[in-house]
Order: structure tokens, then C-alpha cells, then sequence
């Protein structure tokens, strides 16, 4: 039987130096997580891919810690220096000595690509009978793309490059997307016959191709559906632009499952936050990181909610509220101006306008948490000093500042004597007249 494990193998090493940054390219986040990280979701929600090994290079330390800590089943080797995009693969060739399977070769700057394109990329693969796969895409303006030139019986020829095409070559509209899927023991060997006679002296990954068929070993193309999935990130305008393709695909997603988003273009939610049925997405609203909000909820406009919120069903976010890493259980309300981290709302929680929960010692540098248990209510422009609870049906008033628990049922009240000053505007104004 046909020996199918699939482990990916993805390059990472490259500086990046369109980014204009210090950060490894990679690691430039979309919603808070950095484009590596969705290329490993997508190869891992395969189900058929059990491991990444990831290629790094430039800020290796910064992108093996992210790798190492996002993704149990990711393993990083180093390529230095950086001598090409075949060199890199090749690097990965010790982890997967003793490898009998097939390797998907992947981009950690193409964050688009879906997990059903590979899977349908890897079928192809195993179903043709090819020891090596590439994948392509019809363009409409191929100019500056190799060009994917196939046989008589639809098998791959050869891929040529722009500089190289023949007149009837330049018409071709099919281009290599870069990315392969290719037999471990018949492919791997051949990384050590690549030649680096290049102005560049690097070798590169699409000289496999030509290797695979002078050996006269099968090479197949697999034709990608939606190009959008190989856009890659060279500078922060195309970080921009793959933010607002994401953002679609999300949005789109969520309007066919039945949430409301009243304007699609202004409301960004990542695409690892769940959203249930009939909650409405007011305009303005940004959702970053992974969270689950429930349904018949309200959430804006102008609301931020960052990663780690659980939200229950009739909850209602108001505008210029943050939420992170709390949990809001159902019919609670999160009146406007309020900031909720690190924190726990029971159900019927009322949270008045201005309320913050203060969770951070800047001394300690550590993070404590609130617990508001049911029915218990905040006035406007409170402070909830943590670690504190206030336990059910409780109460503070507006401008408190809470600093210890308060027990069930009670109302807790920090609150200055007020002091009027008769005529004191009167006064104001006619020592001013005076001088």
C-alpha cells in the first residue's frame, strides 16, 4: 500500500528587506498573529500533515521561539548562511532522514494559502503517481512568472523562466506558483546535484523541476482555483493588502453562517474568532487573536476585542469598550468607555460607562484578576483594582474605587465629601475684570 504520511516543509529564513523593518518578515502579525503562523494552521487543519519543519535564517532566535512555542508538532532548522530557496529545503533533509512520505513545500510569507487547497494539491499528487507536484496559476498578465509549458498528454514539460521564453512560450498563461509537493526518497537526493552558476551563486528550488525530468521521473502541475491564496508579503502596502483579503474571506464567512456585520469593509475579525448566529457587528469594530463570541449578541461600534474573550449568548459590547482575555458570561452589558482584562463576568452583570478593571502592577510586571459574579452591578467611571471580587447581586457606586472583595448583595463606596462653593464662578469672573 501506498505509503501516504505528508510533512511540510516551510521557508522561512529570508530578511526581508522590503518589510523596512527589524522584525523577521515572518513574524509581521496579521491580527496579532504572524504570517508563519498561518501557514502552519493551514498545513496543520489539513489533518493529513502531522509536522512542520520550518527553515529559518534571518532573526532565527525570534522565529524559532514563536514556532517552537505556537506549534507542538513544528521543529526549526537553521540555514546560514542563506543560499537560496533549494539550499533551504535541503537544510530539512536530517530531520526527515528516516522519512518514507511526501513533503509539501510551503512559504512562511504567503499567510492566504487554505487548508482544502492542499489537501486537493496532495490528492492530485498521490493520484497522478508523480514523484514531484507543482503547484500553478492562470494569469491574465503573466509577464515576469515562469511559465508552466506542459507535454502533449498534459504532464509537466519544464518550467521557463521570462528571460528564457520562447514568443510561443510568452503566451502561455499558466505560471508557477512555487510551491510543491514531492516524493521524500526519489526527490530529496537530487538537492545535492542543484548548481549555484548563477550572478546570485544560490540554488534554487526551481531547478528541482528540470532535475526531476532529465531523470526521467513523472512531473505533474496541480492548477490553484483562487489566486488570491499564493499572495506573498514583501512590504507592509502587501501586508496591508492580504489583511483586507483575509478580512473578506472571514467576514463573507460569517455572513453566510448568519452573523450581522453592518459594513463588511470597516469591521476586521480575525479569522480564528467564532461568531454565533445573529450577533451584530457594528461598524469599526476590530477582533484580533482567538476568541468564541456567542449568539444575539451586540458588539459595537468602535469595540475592541482582543485575544482570549469568551462571550456568551445576549451580550451586549458597547462602543469604545476593550475586552482581552476575559470571559463574559450571557445578558451581561458592557456599557461604553470600559476597559475588561484578565477578568471574569458572571451572566445579568451589569459593567456601567467608564468602568476599568485594572489588572496590571507595573511594579511586579504581573497581571491579577477581577471576578464579577452574577447580577452584580459597576457604576459609571469605576476602578476595580484586582485581585478583587465582587460576589453576586453587589453593587458599587459611580467613581469608586474598589480595592477589596465586596460580599453578596452589597454596595461598595469610595467617595470624597462634596463641597460647594457659593458664587465661587461670580467671584472668578469679577477678580478677573479687576486685573
Amino acid at each position: 500500500m501506498e505509503n501516504k504520511n505528508v510533512k511540510a516543509v516551510i521557508l522561512a529564513a529570508g530578511k526581508g528587506t522590503r518589510m523596512k523593518s527589524d522584525l523577521p518578515k515572518v513574524l509581521h502579525p496579521i491580527y496579532g498573529k504572524p504570517l508563519v503562523g498561518y501557514v502552519i494552521d493551514a498545513a496543520k487543519k489539513t489533518g493529513i500533515i502531522d509536522e512542520s519543519i520550518v527553515v529559518v535564517g534571518h532573526g532565527a532566535e525570534k522565529v524559532e521561539e514563536f514556532v517552537e512555542g505556537y506549534d507542538e508538532n513544528s521543529k526549526c532548522v537553521l540555514q546560514s548562511p542563506q543560499r537560496g530557496t533549494g539550499d533551504a529545503v535541503a537544510k530539512a533533509n536530517p530531520l526527515l532522514e528516516d522519512f518514507d512520505g511526501t513533503v509539501v513545500i510551503l512559504y512562511g510569507d504567503t499567510p492566504l494559502v487554505t487548508p482544502e487547497t492542499l489537501n486537493d494539491f496532495i490528492k492530485q499528487h498521490h493520484e497522478s503517481g508523480a514523484a514531484l507536484t507543482v503547484m500553478s496559476a492562470i494569469f491574465d498578465d503573466p509577464t515576469n512568472y515562469g511559465r508552466i509549458v506542459r507535454n502533449a498528454d498534459g504532464s509537466l514539460k519544464c518550467i521557463t523562466e521570462e528571460k528564457d521564453t520562447t514568443p510561443e512560450e510568452k503566451k502561455i498563461k499558466e505560471i508557477n506558483a512555487g510551491l510543491y509537493c514531492l516524493d521524500k526518497k526519489v526527490i530529496f537526493p537530487l538537492f545535492s546535484e542543484l548548481k549555484c552558476n548563477n550572478a546570485q551563486g544560490e540554488y534554487y528550488l526551481t531547478d528541482i523541476v528540470a532535475l526531476t525530468i532529465a531523470k526521467g521521473l513523472k512531473a505533474e502541475a496541480y492548477v490553484l482555483q483562487n489566486n488570491e491564496e499564493i499572495y506573498g508579503i514583501n512590504s507592509k502596502a502587501n501586508l496591508a493588502e492580504a489583511t483586507k483579503i483575509l478580512n473578506k474571506r472571514t467576514n463573507d464567512k460569517l455572513l453566510a453562517e448568519g452573523v450581522t456585520i453592518v459594513d463588511p469593509d470597516t469591521a476586521y475579525i480575525s479569522p480564528d474568532t467564532t461568531i454565533g448566529r445573529d450577533t451584530i457587528i457594528f461598524p469599526n469594530v476590530y477582533i484580533s487573536g482567538k476568541n468564541t463570541i456567542g449568539e444575539h449578541c451586540k458588539i459595537g461600534p468602535f469595540a475592541h476585542i482582543r485575544d482570549g474573550a469568551t462571550i456568551g449568548d445576549n451580550v451586549r459590547i458597547g462602543n469604545f469598550v476593550e475586552i482581552k482575555k476575559s470571559v463574559v458570561k450571557s445578558n451581561t452589558n458592557v456599557s461604553h468607555l470600559s476597559y475588561i482584562g484578565d477578568s471574569e463576568l458572571g451572566e445579568h452583570v451589569n459593567i456601567g460607562a467608564g468602568t476599568i478593571t485594572a489588572n496590571y502592577d507595573p511594579v511586579l510586571k504581573t497581571k491579577t484578576k477581577t471576578i464579577i459574579k452574577d447580577g452584580a452591578n459597576t457604576g459609571s467611571n469605576s476602578v476595580l483594582v484586582a485581585p478583587v471580587t465582587m460576589h453576586e447581586n453587589s453593587m458599587c457606586a459611580a467613581g469608586s474605587v474598589v480595592t477589596k472583595d465586596v460580599e453578596a448583595n452589597a454596595l461598595a463606596l469610595t467617595r470624597s465629601p462634596l463641597k460647594v462653593f457659593s458664587d465661587w464662578v461670580t467671584n472668578r469672573l469679577q477678580k478677573g475684570k479687576s486685573n
